[in-house]
């Protein structure tokens, strides 16, 4: 299929002929993406080149580091991990192929819908925070909770996950805190969320900006203002259930 390329003022878009108006509401989303987080991060970046792919083979190919990622995610955390990012570069799951992706758990399509926004998300995180630049390497894979929860957010993707965090609860064993591999693009945004609503939206910011370095338990104990792990762990499989709750 050949490619055709659109643009907007900050990204620029490659995609087949077919997903034209999807590509037009992508763009329009990562404008508003832009302008949200720009109210909230120092730095946001510019001149993005959007790659959408028509079904996840050819993501993978595009983005050979995501098959792993799939591989060592959970069920539900696999479904809506739906793109990756370089430097400069977003490459994601055309609408159409989102939509497909979605299940029957309500919201499913929405959270998916959000994966531009998300994959932005992290660019923007990483443009203030240079000690994770995208994308995820496997020395900091168990930092991807941080990574992909700050995107998921601060992009409002995370608004989206209520059933799928349900599905999660129910069918597999309680998560660990933070979130290991598997369970980090479903649950990673529940760490931000909880934590902006204890200490704020600044406390949240700069558990973004943390430097990978020493054990991410250090990273939350400092964030929840020295507050046990053990007894963060709880308050957050507390926050979860909540969230979980018909």
């Amino acid at each position: 299929m050949p490619w055709t390329e659109s643009s907007s003022a900050h990204f620029e878009a490659r995609h087949e002929d077919a997903d034209a108006r999807g590509t037009a509401a992508v763009l329009e989303l990562l404008e508003t993406t832009r302008e949200s987080l720009a109210r909230v991060f120092p730095q946001v970046p510019d001149e993005v080149a959007v790659v959408m792919h028509a079904n996840a083979y050819a993501l993978s190919l595009a983005a050979p580091p995501l098959t792993l990622a799939w591989l060592a995610c959970a069920g539900p955390s696999r479904r809506y991990l739906a793109g990756w990012c370089s430097s400069r570069t977003l490459h994601m799951l055309a609408p159409a192929a989102l939509e497909r992706r979605a299940s029957a758990v309500p919201a499913s399509r929405d959270m998916l819908m959000m994966t531009p926004a998300t994959l932005y998300a992290q660019l923007a995180i990483a443009a203030n925070n240079r000690s994770l630049p995208p994308p995820l390497r496997p020395r900091h894979a168990r930092w991807a909770w941080l990574v992909w929860g700050a995107a998921a957010h601060f992009s409002g993707q995370n608004v989206f996950a209520r059933s799928a965090i349900a599905r999660r609860l129910r069918d597999d064993p309680p998560p660990r805190f933070p979130p290991r591999l598997g369970d980090a693009a479903l649950l990673g945004g529940t760490v931000f969320d909880l934590l902006e609503r204890e200490r704020g939206t600044a406390a949240a910011i700069d558990l973004a900006f943390t430097r990978p370095e020493g054990p991410p338990a250090r990273a939350l104990q400092r964030a929840f203002g020295e507050r046990s792990l053990t007894h963060s762990q709880g308050v957050w499989r507390a926050h979860l259930a909540r969230l979980a709750a018909p």
